[in-house]
């Protein structure tokens, strides 16, 4: 068992002459007063990453940014019909769509981490723990504040004074864009006293890393669009100490054989009592064959056929994609004869097989950020810095293609640098399909609306949509100080 899990176990049992209620983890609480270093770690861990578990942020359904985003875009489709997904899937955001107004409610989260990092403050510890703890809180606080931003703009960041003035009602407004960039900016480069990396054997493997931080960093710059500092963070990755580097096949990357590899630089550890991912019960349906019998089958998210037949047939991203196959019910399923199974897709299997599953549930991390993002995103860099295209971009984007067995790209190839950004952005795709990248990709490349034109055959896709809008709720609470994106 890792201990990042234990901690996480820990906190809900501490005794309770140390004040830390489980409550902790879906509300602020105020008389949280950690007395020891025990403590801390315990309160830091769950205040810290507790949010970024693969059952809240991530992964689940209900609420997986990754998946959810993804789905917005001309990847991702679903077959089940119940009122979560319509507005998702045809790009039709409105204040009150229930699939998308949950992810706001994590700006309490901030908080949470804000009100930790003062109550952690005076204890005697370590002088390196206590480093340590405070940069893994900043971290997720710049880190949540940059995946809020990415989706909603603008949002709400409680200071500690307005935290503590708890006898009054105070309303929040959104902070500007300049501050809320400025904010992540901050929290993220104090993250920078973390260590670059840990290796699997180290019992803080799992915890936030320099590497992390660093990571984020560059999305932010990407994000806006300072390509020279999104430069320097990229090849800050690339340095020796980080120990990054790709995993020979792609369909190696998320298997449990496998897990905790060189290309990882941050995933949700995984556990079937704890932190589960369920990915594949989310994916297979019941006629799917699969080696482990025990394993659940919901049959719901696909790869859209338009996306897949973007492929080239010999890329060997596809070997984690089923698209042809005999069912345990003796039908041959194909695109031809797609049945209710490949209806509206293909299987993005991606994910292994969990041998000791009975259920729904898998051990195996869940992986949010790994190195070949940092090598493609630096490849666009160096071309929207350059207004150019150069050797260096080509080779970067190469990586991914040469371990998809591709033909390498060469500098002819590329007509001018909006040939080059039109075949990064498919090339993203065919590497990085239901990680999360997609939506953010697009936008950034004008693209995304467009898209769920095309693909989506979205009548609703308007060009304000770049930005979700915050719930009707939060609206309505702030009474006129918290002011609805722009077009809802």
């Amino acid at each position: 068992m890792r201990k990042l899990i234990y901690s996480l176990i820990a906190f809900g049992i501490m005794v309770s002459c140390t004040n830390l209620e489980s409550e902790m983890y879906n509300v602020i609480n105020p008389n949280i007063f950690p007395k020891t270093e025990e403590d801390a770690e315990a309160l830091v861990t769950s205040a810290a990453y507790t949010p970024f578990n693969s059952y809240h942020l991530f992964y689940v359904a209900w609420t997986g940014v990754q998946i959810t985003t993804d789905m917005t875009t001309d990847i991702g489709d679903c077959q089940w019909n119940d009122s979560y997904w319509p507005d998702i899937l045809s790009v039709n955001f409105t204040a009150n769509s229930s699939g998308l107004n949950q992810y706001y409610k994590y700006v309490r989260d901030i908080s949470k981490m804000t009100l930790t990092l003062d109550r952690i403050a005076d204890i005697s510890m370590n002088d390196e723990k206590k480093v340590q703890l405070n940069a893994e809180l900043h971290c997720a606080r710049g880190w949540l504040a940059y995946l809020l931003y990415d989706l909603y703009g603008p949002i709400q960041i409680a200071s500690l004074e307005e935290l503590e003035n708890t006898g009054t009602e105070i309303i929040i407004p959104r902070k500007t864009k300049e501050e809320t960039v400025l904010f992540i900016e901050t929290e993220l480069r104090a993250a920078l006293e973390l260590p670059a990396s840990y290796v699997p054997s180290d019992p803080n493997y799992g915890r936030f890393t320099r590497g992390l931080a660093y990571t984020i960093l560059m999305k932010l710059y990407m994000h806006e669009k300072d390509w020279d500092k999104a430069e320097v963070c990229a090849r800050e990755l690339m340095k020796p100490e980080y120990g990054y580097k790709l995993v020979p096949q792609y369909k190696d990357i998320f298997t449990l054989e496998n897990e905790k590899n060189a290309e990882t630089i941050w995933a949700c550890q995984c556990d079937p009592a704890v932190n589960t991912q369920m990915w594949l019960a989310h994916v297979l349906s019941s006629e799917v064959p699969t080696t482990n019998p025990n394993i659940q089958k919901w049959g719901g998210f696909r790869m859209t056929w338009s996306f897949y037949d973007t492929f080239e047939p010999i890329d060997k991203r596809l070997e984690k994609v089923t698209a042809d196959f005999i069912g345990l019910d003796g039908e041959h399923y194909n695109k031809e004869n797609r049945g209710t199974v490949l209806l509206k897709g293909a299987l993005p299997i991606k994910y292994g097989e969990d041998p000791i599953a009975t259920g729904a549930e898998s051990q195996i991390d869940w992986i949010v950020y790994r190195y070949a993002d940092v090598l493609t995103s630096l490849s666009e860099i160096i071309v929207r810095k350059n207004n150019a295209v150069t050797q260096e971009a080509v080779d970067l984007l190469n990586t991914v293609r040469e371990r998809a067995g591709l033909k390498l790209y060469v500098l002819s190839d590329f007509t001018d640098v909006q040939d080059f950004l039109d075949k990064w952005l498919l090339e993203r795709g065919h590497e990085f399909w239901f990680e999360g990248l997609r939506r953010t990709d697009l936008i950034r490349h004008g693209k995304y609306i467009e898209f769920a034109r095309k693909y989506k055959d979205s009548q609703t896709a308007e060009n304000y949509m770049t930005l979700m809008p915050l719930p009707q709720s939060v609206i309505n609470e702030g009474k006129g100080k918290i002011i609805q994106n722009p077009g809802y």
